[in-house]
């Protein structure tokens, strides 16, 4: 299996947990219009996941989704998105860039560690949570500018990026244990 559109399927709303876990020659996925959520494992262990098309009906993304994608290069999540849960993108290790929604407010555990290739992330304004070990051992990333609506960085947010040399963080936010 090389490639899926699913473009066409306009009834599909959901996808199910463990859809295409370990679809290993996998390459590229295209998700329809009116999709709302994507099962827990849905993609895990794809390693040959360049690229997905997100709708902009999505709104749940389920833990561990895209666990082990190492070839998936760069991430434009949906508005539609509030909240990423534990281990959403852990070990992508060729994930170089985030963007990420306006409309996201927490980000769950070790939703991206493990991303050694991450080199930037754009916070949206609406961000409350950076979950335990959000980002920890994202060894390529340099700075980060964190949003005033941060209110906590729980423990190792940021653990083991041992190349960060700029942090802007917010007046009001509680830091947890060993989040640097």
């Amino acid at each position: 299996l090389l490639r899926v559109d699913l473009k066409g399927c306009t009834k599909l709303t959901q996808l199910g947990d463990y859809a295409f876990w370990g679809c290993v020659s996998l390459a590229s996925f295209a998700l329809p219009d009116g999709l709302t959520q994507l099962g827990t494992w849905a993609f895990c262990d794809c390693p040959s996941l360049m690229s997905v098309v997100f709708p902009d009906s999505l709104t749940q993304i389920g833990h561990t989704a895209f666990n082990t994608c190492s070839s998936l290069t760069s991430l434009v999540l949906p508005d539609s998105i509030t909240q990423l849960g534990e281990n959403t993108f852990q070990d992508c290790t060729s994930l170089t860039s985030i963007v990420l929604p306006d409309s996201l407010s927490q980000i769950g555990n070790v939703a991206f560690i493990g991303c050694s290739s991450l080199q930037s992330v754009v916070f949206p304004d609406s961000l409350t949570q950076l979950g335990y070990g959000a980002f920890e051992g994202c060894s390529s990333l340099m700075s980060v500018v964190l949003p005033d609506s941060l209110t906590k960085l729980d423990d190792y947010a940021f653990a083991e990026c041992t190349t960060l040399t700029s942090v802007v963080l917010p007046d009001s936010a509680e830091l947890g244990d060993y989040v640097f």
